[in-house]
């Protein structure tokens, strides 16, 4: 029985985790966006909630979505790294057995 590369199995390993960091994130995403509007609306409907009130949630909303985006992007980052990571060591294995 012949075993898999390590680094075969790693780059594997790392692809579905992006694969799953993605799909949950995307996930997670829909359902603040959808909770957003149905929090837009409900503040809409409410007279007695001051004008800066609504100002102050709606900059909060735009907050929070910023800082998932940089979070988005850190964590791309840091699978592009991973990547890079183990093309070079794929590179020095081959120039080893060359």
């Amino acid at each position: 029985m012949m075993m898999m590369d390590p680094k075969k199995m790693a780059k594997q390993m790392i692809d579905f985790y992006k694969t799953t960091f993605d799909n949950s994130f995307t996930a997670v995403m829909m359902l603040q966006e959808q909770m957003e509007r149905m929090a837009s609306m409900y503040w809409g409907q409410m007279v007695n909630l001051p004008e800066e009130a609504k100002k102050g949630l709606a900059e909060w909303t735009k907050s929070y979505k910023k800082s998932c985006e940089e979070f988005k992007k850190v964590v791309d980052d840091s699978f592009k790294k991973l990547d890079a990571i183990l093309a070079e060591a794929e590179k020095g294995e081959k120039a080893k057995s060359a």
